[in-house]
């Protein structure tokens, strides 16, 4: 294997996607030798997406090496994804995956070629601060990512440099045209691996079938039928097909007893949820106070976090919450830095 020492060369996540392009030629412009990486998949459409990034690095006149993931993704992503489905969650795998699979094997790979650092195409800031890494939300706050890698660690932070994080989307749109690349305003979608096909079809082909059970009310009417809890989230209000004077929603997913439980709009908020797994950027403290973000585009709130019973956190939101889900992350803010996250639990995942 060839080993590339030079400390001013850096590997480059390429997707072929405008964002990871515009990073690669950000580098380029400061100096850097750069080596474009691109994560073979399992998707439906993994060859046309090898096509887009060997194209751009072409133009860029950089080197492009395939990493073969499909195992560790499968594996880590997809299984972790279906079975959280089963157990009537509501999973976010592009966290899991940067920490493991991109920020984590992928880098592992890169190193290995003697590259000690890897750049990504999120809109995130990471800065040392007193001997240590910070992440925080990017300069162009209605594109940050930060929320979606708040689970890396202090060594993955500190090999993981993130050029956009201090651009604003329009700006990366208007260099790529200067370029020569032609991305038409295009967006990459948040789960890859459901590109044209929905979540349904997605679990069916991973084996979970139908299993049909009742729609209750909070108060054990039963007002319909389902097919399966992993058809359902939190707040769903299509596809219940109960008809009323106001609509019905998804209120909470009863995998024991594979109900889903439903409600009035009213219903769905909440200023009390419990989260595990906790992880603190900071010392672990006894109490904090801040602003916490429940999914990718949630407005984060202020609130209380506490610790419980078990090894979870309480967290007490100033104002109700709507449509908390659980095994979706919480995650902490100070200001604009990330200082800790948590999954939503659904097991103590209880109203205020």
């Amino acid at each position: 294997m060839t080993k590339l020492s030079n400390q001013h060369t850096i590997g480059v996540a390429l997707s072929g996607g405008v964002d990871s392009t515009v990073t690669a030629a950000i580098l380029l412009e400061q100096g850097y030798e750069v080596h474009g990486f691109f994560m073979l998949l399992p998707l439906a459409d993994i060859a046309s997406q090898i096509d887009k990034a060997k194209a751009v690095a072409r133009q860029l006149e950089i080197p492009l090496h395939l990493v073969d993931v499909k195992d560790r993704f499968t594996t880590d992503i997809i299984t972790s994804f279906t079975d959280a489905y089963r157990r009537g969650l509501t999973p976010n795998p592009c966290i899991l995956c940067n920490m493991m699979i991109k920020c984590g094997l992928l880098l592992k790979r890169i190193q290995q070629k003697g590259i000690s650092r890897m750049a990504t195409g999120h809109y995130a800031r990471i800065e040392k601060r007193d001997k240590k890494m910070i992440l925080r939300r990017a300069v162009d706050t209605s594109k940050d990512q930060s929320y979606f890698l708040c689970r890396l660690q202090q060594h993955q932070l500190d090999h993981l440099v993130t050029p956009l994080g201090n651009r604003r989307k329009q700006s990366v749109f208007e260099q790529a045209e200067q370029m020569g690349f032609s991305f038409n305003g295009t967006e990459s979608q948040d789960v890859c691996f459901l590109t044209k096909q929905t979540l349904a079809d997605f679990l069916m082909r991973q084996g979970v079938c139908s299993r049909p059970g009742s729609m209750v009310t909070s108060d054990d009417q039963v007002l319909g039928t389902h097919q399966g809890i992993w058809n359902y989230t939190i707040g769903q209000r299509r596809g219940l097909g109960i008809p009323d004077a106001t609509p019905w929603y998804v209120k909470e997913i009863d995998p024991v007893n594979n109900n889903i439980i439903i409600g009035k709009n009213d219903e769905l908020f909440i200023r009390k949820i419990f989260v595990n797994n906790v992880q603190w950027a900071l010392p672990v403290p006894v109490k904090w106070q801040g602003k916490v973000q429940l999914r990718s585009r949630h407005d984060a709130a202020d609130a209380l976090v506490l610790p419980a019973d078990n090894g979870h956190w309480q967290i007490i939101f100033n104002k109700a919450q709507r449509a908390v889900a659980p095994g979706q992350f919480a995650v902490f803010y100070d200001q604009d830095l990330v200082v800790g996250s948590g999954i939503i639990d659904s097991a103590t995942h209880t109203k205020a």
